[in-house]
């Protein structure tokens, strides 16, 4: 048998940024053994795909790429496929069953068994491994696959919000924060490899520290990454409302390297609807918050995300969000139609929703929206704010950045030009903001 090392996988990561880091261990871990990563699939002898299954749409891909992936096994070298993450971990009983392409499987706590899993597989053994849903797996050998000048840095696993339409806790297990000095040495080896804005994320970033230091600590950790040398932007995702208190605040506002930038997911703004989401905010609270938040941080930047079509909602819910939208502004927003989840106590509520309604109203949302964004991109012609460059446009003089406003991936862009030199990806730029284009802005170079 070939020896390990010449081996190569390739690998594939689907779903939200917090599987990715998970996909970037597993890499590390991999290449820390021999094995040699490619990007071409008929070239792999192993093929991972790190699932995902928070919504159908979710499940719906992971089930395909799966599909997918498995056709190399007849028309490519692939001898090995395993199947990582939410996917597998939620059916664990009847993805070989169904799927029996698969040569392994492990779950989301499990991930530091790739290496062993894969050398199994390869033996001709079935692998399977779902480890208990409680500590963490080994945060060592981590390969970045995000470009270098960003990457992102998961402070907790699990979740014990249990909103009722949500199957993280089962899947994912209760709350656990990484050890602040864990989370400050992966930091400072990230910032000394060259990453300049550092994301935070966790299932909810605003608990972090809860279950180790009986407080939350999320303030703490922000002046102790605000020291790192080399860092230029911590970006914060996935704050829940209710936790975000005056500590949180005052360490946003007082430690010059965060971004006034906060991912604040309400999902509805109806009290009724709230209450049967399981969240423990209220319309008028998220209002309160995102006022204190307004005043003591002007310029701050605030994203959320909605659900359209939750069981019960009734059209003057529906407007009264619409109501709500237009009151506070969102700077950045996403709406998801309603997805139900076997296993959820939503799953079971009754009147539930029609999918044409469900979708109706997210286009609704979305076009509201839309007339918010253009307003406020357009308001912010002649300001100056600073950008990174993410990459240049064929065949143009023009460069693709993001402000401090634009989270990877999920927001817009500010288009760069007049450069009196050549940029490369992750320069950190000064730019005068000239124009909008509907969601993405234009700019010149100023320093």
């Amino acid at each position: 048998m070939e020896a390990v090392q010449s081996r190569s996988v390739f690998f594939v990561s689907l779903g939200c940024d917090k599987n990715l880091v998970d996909s970037e261990f597993m890499l590390g871990m991999l290449k820390e053994h021999g094995w040699s990563i490619t990007d071409e699939e008929q070239k792999a002898d192993a093929i991972v795909v790190n699932t995902c299954c928070f919504i159908g749409d979710a499940k719906e891909e992971s089930i395909n790429t799966i599909l997918e992936m498995a056709e190399y096994k007849k028309s490519g070298r692939c001898k090995v496929l395993l199947t990582a993450g939410c996917l597998a971990q939620r059916y664990q009983q009847e993805i070989r069953k169904e799927i029996p392409e698969v040569d392994a499987v492990i779950g989301t706590n499990s991930y530091d068994d790739i290496v062993h899993a894969l050398e199994e597989a390869f033996k001709g053994e079935t692998y399977e491994n779902f480890h208990t849903l409680d500590g963490l797996p080994s945060l060592h050998y981590r390969s970045i696959t995000t470009g270098g000048h960003y990457a992102y840095l998961k402070i907790a696993e699990g979740c014990d919000k249990h909103c009722t339409y949500c199957i993280i806790p089962s899947i994912r297990g209760s709350y656990r924060s990484v050890p602040m000095e864990e989370l400050l040495a992966q930091a400072a080896e990230l910032a000394n490899a060259g990453v300049k804005e550092l994301i935070l994320v966790a299932q909810e970033t605003t608990l972090y520290g809860i279950d180790l230091y009986g407080e939350k600590s999320l303030y703490r950790l922000l002046d102790e990454l605000n020291q790192i040398q080399g860092l230029v932007w911590i970006r914060i995702l996935y704050c829940y409302p209710e936790e975000i208190d005056e500590q949180l605040i005052q360490a946003v506002k007082r430690n010059e390297k965060v971004c006034h930038y906060l991912d604040m997911p309400i999902q509805h703004a109806n009290d009724e609807i709230l209450r049967r989401m399981g969240r423990r905010a209220t319309r008028q609270s998220i209002t309160d918050t995102i006022r204190k938040l307004r005043l003591e941080i002007p310029d701050i930047c605030l994203r959320t995300t909605l659900i359209c079509g939750f069981p019960g909602e009734t059209q003057a819910q529906h407007e009264e969000l619409l109501e709500f939208m237009d009151e506070i502004e969102f700077d950045r927003l996403g709406a998801f139609a309603y997805s139900p989840e076997e296993g959820t106590p939503a799953e079971t509520f009754p009147n539930q929703v029609d999918e044409e309604t469900k979708l109706t109203w997210q286009e609704e949302v979305m076009a509201l929206e839309q007339d918010i964004i253009f307003d406020k991109t357009a308001d912010m012609e002649g300001q100056a704010v600073w950008a990174f460059i993410e990459g240049k446009l064929p065949d143009e003089n023009v460069y693709a950045a993001r402000t401090y406003r634009d989270a990877p991936d999920i927001d817009g862009y500010v288009f760069v030009s007049g450069a009196d030199r050549e940029l490369m990806t992750g320069d950190f730029v000064k730019v005068r903001i000239t124009g909008s284009l509907d969601y993405d802005l234009t700019a010149e170079i100023i320093l």
